[in-house]
């Protein structure tokens, strides 16, 4: 035999769920298709408190089988089936029940009030020899604001008397029981207590009309029904409007078991494939949208700080040469000054001094001077560069301890002043003063001589060999004098030459020590700068491809989403095809 076509809707709902892995819903599309193949038509009596539900389904069945009155409130669910005989049973479970449920049988007209009462109750069966529940109708007397019930219920009767319309609380009720089961019949109680109850009835049917519940509304006296059948009045059961109700039972429902079923089945597929749905709607939006915001941001940020870094390498390359030009630039104003005033004092002392006495004094004095000169002059070169060093490398890499080289040379020539030779200097010895002095005294004895004898002395008398002898102490004197300054002046020829072949020297190896380190210092800079390259390449090259990962997979996931998506929504329109939602009467 072909399975209904409702029953294949409702099993690839239940697939659906467990591809889903929702096996809460699975468990319940399970329970539900187990009732729906059940030959028997299951009507849950539904309504709040003191709406006249339990008296409803005594006036249906004419015989007491559920208590009423204030204090007989439903605490458990009734369910009445057909029996040959009158049968009640108490289903308990708890401290009383050992192994499972016990049930207790009872009296018929009891067993819903022991019911009630018993804190371990679970149900209530009743069996009845009714017509009305011949051909598999079975009633369901549910507690007030339950709807645990309606998960098992082919049908819906809402109990609402007609003191007044429907209330806030029951339209609430009514929007939990249709997404259930959507065959709803809202039957208008206590119509014989309220003569206005027509204006009542068609205020409820605009409510339901407005709400889209697709509900009618059945108006019914159960006072009218008891009487009429304890006093065998046709007349008035049919005023008492349950003949309206038993039809509907019967014709509208009991006759329709596959239309309700398929009502049933489209309204439980379209709820569970909407709630299926949405956590595919969410993870759609995240899926489309990119959740890679930040990694893209990122990326972007090792961007710019790759041309940055290829700016900042310009820049500082550039600062770095300026800073060794000024340094060697004041290195070499250093040297010149400092071996100027070396000069200077040295013309000072030579202008008093002898060289032939005190060249050893003077030359250990220059070269201790001008090793000093060295000395400074070197530690201030490598003092700069340090601190230059320290400068360039908080430019490039402020946050790397290795950016700089772990020492800068520090060397000084052994001896950067060198050999220094005295002055060839002229002896005056007592042979060159003779004859200095003869040549003198010559010239004064001739002199005078000549002028004395004017006075008719001889050539040679006392006065011109006095002159004599005082033009040759004179000659010898400044011949000495004249000696002494050719001497002074070699010397400060010999130091000015000595501190120029110093300057000369020394200035070249402070040159080539500043271009050594501006060497090292750039080359070390740029390998640090080289690796921040790398680095930041190497960090832009992983997020992107992060980035190009998360997106292959948001792609390919929003792909499965949309395939999964199309498979519901095509079991949603199947599960629409089956029957209209929302029927404006009872049986479309």
């Amino acid at each position: 035999m072909m399975a209904p076509s409702w029953l294949e809707v409702l099993d690839s709902t239940t697939q659906a769920c467990a591809a889903h892995q929702r096996g809460d819903l699975v468990g319940r599309l399970r329970e539900r298709r187990s009732r729906l193949t059940d030959p028997k038509l299951r009507v849950v009596v539904i309504g709040e408190t003191g709406q006249g539900k339990s008296q409803l389904i005594n006036a249906l069945l004419n015989a007491p089988v559920c208590a009423v009155g204030d204090d007989h409130t439903t605490a458990v669910p009734a369910v009445i089936e057909h029996a040959e005989t009158p049968t009640a049973t108490m289903i308990t479970e708890g401290p009383r029940a050992i192994e499972g449920p016990s049930n207790r049988p009872l009296a018929v007209e009891a067993v819903t009030a022991q019911a009630n009462r018993e804190p371990n109750a679970v149900r209530a069966e009743i069996g009845l020899p009714r017509a009305l529940l011949a051909d598999g109708l079975a009633l369901v007397d549910s507690p007030p604001r339950s709807v645990d019930m309606v998960d098992s219920a082919d049908a819906v009767l809402l109990a609402s008397d007609a003191t007044s319309e429907l209330s806030l609380e029951e339209l609430r009720l009514l929007e939990q029981v249709v997404p259930r089961c959507p065959t709803i019949v809202q039957v208008l109680t206590k119509i014989d207590l309220v003569p206005g109850w027509r204006s009542v009835a068609e205020r409820n049917r605009a409510q339901l009309e407005g709400g889209g519940f697709g509900a009618s509304v059945i108006p019914v006296s159960a006072t009218l029904r008891l009487a009429a059948a304890r006093a065998g009045d046709k007349a008035l059961n049919e005023e008492s409007g349950f003949g309206a109700l038993i039809q509907c039972l019967h014709t509208d429902m009991l006759n329709q078991t596959d239309l309700l079923a398929r009502r049933t089945v489209a309204t439980l597929t379209v709820a569970t494939v909407d709630t299926l749905l949405t956590p595919l709607q969410e993870e759609l939006v995240e899926a489309q949208q990119s959740a890679s915001g930040p990694a893209m941001a990122r990326w972007q940020a090792e961007g710019r700080r790759a041309e940055k870094l290829q700016r900042d390498a310009t820049r500082w390359q550039t600062m770095l040469s300026d800073e060794v030009s000024d340094l060697l630039s004041d290195i070499e104003f250093d040297l010149r000054d400092r071996t100027r005033r070396i000069l200077v004092e040295a013309d000072e002392y030579f202008e008093t001094a002898d060289p032939a006495r005190t060249w050893p004094e003077f030359e250990e004095w220059l070269r201790e001077n001008l090793t000093t000169v060295a000395e400074t002059n070197s530690e201030w070169l490598l003092d700069r560069f340090e601190w230059i060093a320290r400068k360039i490398g908080r430019y490039v890499a402020p946050h790397r301890t290795d950016a700089l080289p772990d020492s800068l040379p520090r060397e000084v020539p052994a001896d950067p002043v060198g050999e220094m030779r005295m002055p060839r200097v002229e002896n005056f010895g007592v042979g060159q003063k003779l004859f200095i002095g003869m040549r003198g005294s010559y010239s004064g004895l001739l002199m005078f001589g000549l002028a004395t004898t004017i006075a008719g002395l001889p050539l040679i008398n006392p006065i011109s060999i006095g002159a004599g002898a005082a033009f040759g102490a004179k000659s010898v004197l400044e011949e000495r004098g004249n000696r002494l300054k050719r001497r002074q002046a070699a010397a400060k020829n010999a130091a000015h030459r000595y501190v120029d072949d110093f300057f000369i020297t020394y200035g070249k190896h402070s040159k080539d020590t500043a271009r050594q380190i501006h060497r090292a210092l750039r080359d070390r800079l740029s390998a640090v700068t080289d690796e921040l390259r790398a680095e930041i390449t190497e960090t832009a090259k992983a997020v992107k491809q992060f980035i190009d990962d998360d997106m292959s997979r948001r792609t390919t996931r929003a792909h499965e989403i949309r395939s999964r998506m199309e498979e519901l929504l095509r079991l949603r329109q199947h599960a629409q095809a089956l029957v209209t939602m929302r029927p404006r009467g009872l049986i479309a």
